[in-house]
């Protein structure tokens, strides 16, 4: 019995058969040997849970996008052995294709040659709740391998919102005389990318609707008629998503009997306060209000914007009855006081309602009558508000801003935001109380407040600078000359940049060259190195000495900073780049030539200097002489030879000088006394 070994692994990708050579002896008999072929192959499995008898389980939101992949089939590669014996039989090692197959066509998903199942082509229809799909799948490889297995599809609730409509049915009432094109109302649903659409009637006769907004409006002007519309509600992005609605519209005679009032429509505004528009009763008296040029925000509480004038066609004026209409807003805003349409609360231009509307507010006024049924009649009123400059621009906190000293011209500082309660809040002018001049190089935009370098810094003189910025404010108010503004004191610091000069090798320099006639000759090159800011380096030649003679260089650094006059006097030599020339002028003598070239960085830099020292020896080119007849001379020249001597210099002390001295004093008067006691005997 031949087993596989414990822990071996086949793998038919690398080794697909193995030759065994098998060995029996039995007591007495001769020894036999036999092949034996082992081929190791490759099969085909489907893994649980898809090979399950419930199969695998696939959960998808129905708002899913049409033909997306909702699962993949995977199939693994099986491993088994075949055994024979004679002769070796070669078989195909590695994975192959897969054909995919789905059994069951009673389901909207598509299965693909690469084994995903796909979301129908129109999308899952998101009317049905709980919709569950199952397919069953088969696999086989080009071998014959096969298995199968199944998969169920189920269906969630959208993730996103369903398109509703908060009313599937909904009446109006208009009344007659609407002219074209004008809002009769307005239809809303809730959902993602709403788009609106008529589905009856197919033809529009008397309204028409807004893709977009859901606003209905008439084609013509309106007579008493009544409509039944249905408008469908759809997401754009998934048309299978959408809701219908009907709307009952019905547009209302004018009752003869219902009261008359003037003015039929006002419009308070710029033109004019309570400006009439159409005609009243005749034998009526209206007294319009004072004219205005214009509503100002500030108009108090309490104030009357018009007053309407109406009767009653049968005779009983005083049972007439003032109310506002919707929206609530206009109800807010304003009251009715009798027949006095006044002002509720204070109309802010400054809010983003107002903008909202277009600084526009709108009211419907409804004059009743009493009897049985009630006979009204309504009076639009438009008031419109104009802005008054009630605030002062505000300056920014910390107007403190840092630049470089070395920034170039038209470098950004920073930027000042002012603030003005008023609106349009972004309506500001800036500009500096002092003009840019030396002692203030910077400017600053009108429109968008940034401050730009346009000059020279110098911080030398200025470590930092104090600019007085004035904001003012603009389009705030109805009347232009009445602005506001403030004056705002902004820092600029100026922060110092390290001075790097520029780093040459070696600093001093000793050189010998043997000046020939003709063109100018190179003397040395200078190797240099700036700091990353700098974009070229600049070299001159900034002083010197000249000494006649062959000398010895000097150094010290304290001889060449102070050079008693320029060595380059003459001329002689010229720079280009970092590269020395000398200028040879007639015969040369010898002479030595100590000049000083000053390295700068960037022109903007200051400071930002280095200083080489080069001397150079101008020896003359030795002339060869004729050979003669007589006699030959040579003239070799001599090298100069560098003779160093140290003398040695002793200064003592003051108090070994004075004690010296005392004891000199005292040792010859000690030889004094001695003497003369010798000579006394």
């Amino acid at each position: 019995q031949v087993t596989l070994r414990a822990g071996a692994q086949l793998n038919a990708h690398q080794v697909n058969q193995y030759n065994l050579t098998l060995r029996a002896t039995c007591p007495g008999e001769d020894t036999v040997e036999k092949l034996l072929f082992v081929w190791v192959t490759v099969g085909l499995r489907c893994d649980p849970p898809f090979a399950s008898a419930e199969g695998d389980v696939v959960r998808v939101p129905a708002d899913v996008a049409p033909r997306m992949p909702l699962y993949a089939v995977l199939p693994r590669p099986l491993g088994g052995v075949t055994v024979s014996e004679g002769c070796p039989q070669p078989l195909q090692a590695g994975l192959t294709s897969h054909g995919f197959m789905l059994r069951n066509h009673d389901t909207p998903l598509t299965l693909t040659r690469q084994g995903l199942v796909l979301a129908p082509a129109s999308g899952f229809d998101r009317s049905e709740d709980n919709q569950t799909f199952r397919l069953e799948l088969e696999v086989t490889d080009r071998f014959g391998h096969n298995c199968s297995g199944a998969v169920r599809v189920e269906v969630l609730p959208p993730r996103r919102p369903r398109v509703t409509f908060p009313e599937l049915q909904r009446a109006v009432t208009v009344p007659e005389g609407i002219g074209p094109l004008e809002v009769v109302t307005q239809v809303h649903a809730s959902g993602d990318n709403v788009r609106y659409a008529l589905l009856a009637p197919a033809v529009p006769a008397l309204f028409t609707i807004d893709e977009v907004t859901g606003k209905i409006r008439s084609t013509r002007r309106l007579l008493a008629a009544h409509a039944h519309l249905l408008v469908r509600a759809y997401n754009a992005l998934q048309p299978s998503d959408h809701a219908t609605a009907a709307l009952n519209i019905t547009v209302r005679g004018r009752d003869p009997r219902a009261p008359s009032c003037v003015p039929a429509i006002s419009v308070y505004g710029p033109g004019g306060a309570g400006k009439a528009l159409g005609c009243g009763a005749q034998g009526l008296s209206w007294q319009p209000p004072r004219r205005r040029s214009q509503v100002p925000e500030t108009v108090s509480p309490g104030s009357t914007l018009v007053t309407l004038s109406c009767t009653d066609p049968a005779g009983d004026g005083g049972s007439l009855r003032y109310a506002l209409e919707e929206p609530l807003a206009s109800r807010f805003l304003f009251r009715m006081e009798g027949p006095r349409l006044q002002v509720n609360t204070t109309l802010d231009y400054d809010s983003e309602a107002a903008a909202a509307a277009g600084f526009q507010f709108t009211a419907t006024i409804v004059v009743t009558a009493g009897g049985q049924p009630p006979r009204s009649t309504r009076v639009p009123v438009l008031v419109t508000v104009t802005p008054v400059n009630e605030f002062a621009p505000t300056c920014p906190n910390g107007a403190t801003f840092t630049v470089l000293e070395t920034a170039p011209f038209g470098s950004a500082v920073g930027r000042v935001a002012g603030t003005d309660r008023d609106y349009p809040p972004d309506s500001l002018e800036y500009s500096l109380e002092e003009g840019p001049g030396p002692s203030q190089p910077f400017s600053i935009d009108a429109h968008t407040g940034e401050i730009r370098v346009v000059g020279p810094l110098d911080p030398q003189r200025h470590k930092s600078h104090r600019l007085a910025v004035r904001v003012t404010d603009t389009r705030h108010d109805v009347n232009p000359a009445k602005r506001r503004s403030c004056l705002c004191e902004v820092s600029v610091r100026l922060q110092a940049v390290p001075d790097q000069a520029p780093l040459c090798t070696p600093e001093v320099q000793e050189l010998r060259i043997a000046a020939r006639l003709g063109s100018r000759q190179p003397v040395t090159r200078l190797q240099c190195q700036g700091s990353p800011e700098d974009l070229a380096l600049s070299y001159t030649i900034a002083g010197g000495e000249e000494r006649p003679g062959h000398g010895t260089a000097p150094h010290r650094h304290a001889g060449l900073s102070r050079p008693s006059r320029p060595g380059n006097e003459d001329r002689r030599f010229q720079l280009e780049g970092n590269t020395l020339f000398y200028l040879p002028d007639g015969p040369a003598e010898p002479r030595t030539y100590v000049l000083l070239v000053e390295v700068r960085g960037s022109p903007g830099a200051r400071r930002r200097s280095a200083v080489v020292a080069l001397v150079v020896h101008v020896t003359p080119r030795s002339t060869p002489v004729p050979p003669s007849t007589t006699s030959q001379h040579t003239t070799v020249q001599k090298e100069p030879r560098v003779i160093t001597r140290a003398e040695v210099v002793w200064h003592p002390p003051a108090w070994f000088v004075a004690v010296l001295t005392g004891s000199g004093a005292l040792l010859l008067a000690a030889l004094g006394c001695v003497a003369r006691n010798l000579l006394h005997r």
